[in-house]
C-alpha cells in the first residue's frame, strides 16, 4: 500500500471536508501527506470552514489510520485513491471526482468501456423486459453495466451483464460492507465475482437517503453515458441524467407506454434531446462503441507487440497529428498509420478528428 493512500483514507473520514476543498488544501500544502499536517492558515485559505476544521483537528488527535486501514481489510474492501494509476479514467475525468474509493472486486480497462443503466425500483413487466434485453445485448458487445444495486431496473440491468458473462459495477450509497438492500446480498456477492463493488463512503457508513445522490454521480461519471429504463418525473433516476450532463456524458432513454407514469420521466428526456434507444446498437452508435466486441477480444490477447508499445508512449489525451505522432517516433509513415490502427482496434487509442488520436478513455 502506498503511504498516501493512508491519509485519504483519514480525510474521507472528516466530515466537511469534501473532494473540492480537499483538492485545495493539497495544492496549498503540495500534498495529501502534508494536507494531513496543515496548520490553521492553510486550512482556511483551502476554504475550511470553523466545523469543518474543528472536525479536521479531532480526527488528527483521535484517529489511529493504521486500524482504519485494518478495518477495511476485515472488510474485504481494497482502497484506490485519486493519486494511483488504476483509479477509473472516466471518473478522474469527472469534475470533482472522490479523492477515494473503497472497493470490492476489480476494476480493470474494460471498464472504460461502461454504460451506467437505471431506473424505477418498481418497473412494470415492460420494463423489466426491456431493462434486461437492453443490458443483456450490451454487457455481450463489450460493456460494462454500472448501476446502483438498488431493487428493479438497477438489478435487472447487473443480473443481465452477469448473465451474459460480462462486467458490471455496482455503486453503493453506503459502505461496501453494508449488504444494502438485504434482498440484493447474493447479486452483490456475484458482482464481487464478476465485477466490482465499489463506494466513496467509509466502512460501516449506512446508507441514508443524503448519501445517493452523491452516488450517484459516481455512477455516471465511471460511464461513457447513462441509459434510463422507466422513470416518473421525480424519479432519482433523472438526478444520474443530471450529472451525466454536467459531467459531459451522453443521456440515452427507452420509450415507454403512453399510459404509464413510468415513462413520464424518460419521455421527458427524449423531448429535451436524450438519444432514443429500441436497441443496444442505438447506444453502441451513438458512443461510436460498434466495433466493442471486436476492441474486447483484441484487449483480451493483448500482444507484446514492441512496435505498438513504442508509439503508444507517445500518444496523449491531447489530439496529435498522424505525421506528429511519425516525427516524435521516429517511425516510417506506413508503419505509424498500420500500427494506429492495430491500436485503435484494440481500444488503446481513438481517433479525435481527421488523422489525430489521443488515448482512448
Amino acid at each position: 500500500m502506498l503511504e498516501h493512500t493512508l491519509y485519504y483514507l483519514g480525510f474521507n473520514l472528516v466530515q466537511g471536508i469534501g473532494p473540492i476543498r480537499l483538492a485545495r488544501l493539497i495544492e496549498r500544502c503540495g500534498s495529501v501527506a502534508a494536507a494531513w499536517e496543515a496548520g490553521t492558515d492553510d486550512m482556511v485559505a483551502a476554504g475550511l470552514d470553523a466545523k469543518a476544521m474543528t472536525a479536521f483537528l479531532a480526527a488528527r488527535r483521535n484517529l489511529n489510520l493504521e486500524q482504519e486501514l485494518e478495518r477495511v481489510a476485515k472488510a474485504d474492501a481494497t482502497l484506490i485513491t485519486i493519486e494511483d494509476e488504476n483509479y477509473p479514467t472516466l471518473l478522474a475525468q469527472a469534475p470533482n471526482p472522490p479523492p477515494l474509493l473503497y472497493l470490492r472486486g476489480t476494476l480493470t480497462q474494460e471498464d472504460n468501456w461502461a454504460l451506467a443503466m437505471v431506473g424505477t425500483r418498481s418497473p412494470t413487466s415492460y420494463g423489466k423486459e426491456a431493462a434486461r434485453h437492453l443490458a443483456g445485448e450490451l454487457a455481450s458487445s463489450g460493456m460494462t453495466i454500472v448501476s446502483g444495486l438498488a431493487l428493479g431496473i438497477d438489478a435487472i440491468a447487473h443480473s443481465a451483464a452477469l448473465e451474459a458473462g460480462a462486467r458490471t459495477i455496482a455503486v453503493l450509497g453506503c459502505g461496501v460492507d453494508q449488504g444494502y438492500p438485504e434482498r440484493n446480498r447474493k447479486l452483490a456477492a456475484q458482482i464481487v465475482e464478476q465485477g466490482a463493488i465499489v463506494s466513496e463512503y467509509g466502512i460501516g457508513v449506512k446508507p441514508i437517503p443524503l448519501n445517493f445522490p452523491p452516488r450517484n454521480r459516481v455512477i455516471s461519471g465511471l460511464s461513457l453515458g447513462t441509459l434510463v429504463v422507466e422513470a416518473g418525473e421525480s424519479s432519482g433516476a433523472l438526478i444520474t441524467v443530471e450529472f451525466a450532463l454536467e459531467q459531459g456524458r451522453e443521456v440515452f432513454a427507452v420509450p415507454g407506454s403512453i399510459f404509464s407514469a413510468r415513462s413520464d420521466g424518460t419521455h421527458k428526456l427524449i423531448r429535451n434531446g436524450a438519444c432514443l434507444v429500441q436497441r443496444a446498437s442505438d447506444v453502441l452508435e451513438a458512443l461510436n462503441l460498434n466495433v466493442a466486441t471486436a476492441q474486447r477480444e483484441a484487449r483480451a490477447t493483448l500482444p507484446d507487440d514492441p512496435t505498438e508499445a513504442a508509439l503508444l508512449t507517445f500518444v496523449s489525451y491531447e489530439p496529435q497529428h498522424i505525421d506528429a505522432l511519425g516525427r516524435a517516433s521516429n517511425m516510417p509513415a506506413h508503419t505509424v498509420a498500420a500500427t494506429l490502427s492495430m491500436l485503435e482496434l484494440k481500444g488503446f487509442v481513438r481517433q479525435a478528428g481527421v488523422l489525430h488520436y489521443v488515448l482512448a478513455r
